[in-house]
């Protein structure tokens, strides 16, 4: 059951449209089309900050360095330890 409200003004034309392809969609009201897009964009916008991409030779290097790593130093071992009681 949503309990938070969200009150926003927007242009006629643009409601006109969010209203039409809520029905095309057959979804009950623009509200409920709203909030699925707000959900899916969200979504989205979150999984691309909170992932990296990166080439596979550089992928490759990182393993590499890994591999040739020391035991980690007190300050290494810190962070990690600050980051994870931080829920990064």
């Amino acid at each position: 059951m949503a309990t938070a409200r969200l009150d926003i003004r927007l242009d006629e034309e643009i409601k006109a449209k969010a209203e039409k392809a809520s029905a095309l969609l057959g979804l009950k009201s623009l509200t409920e089309y709203i909030v699925k897009l707000m959900d899916e964009d969200a979504t989205h916008v979150i999984a691309e900050h909170e992932s990296i991409t990166i080439e596979d030779n550089i992928f490759d290097q990182f393993l590499e360095a890994c591999d040739k790593a020391q035991e980690p130093n007190t300050a290494l071992l810190d962070a990690a330890k600050y980051t994870k009681e931080s829920g990064f």
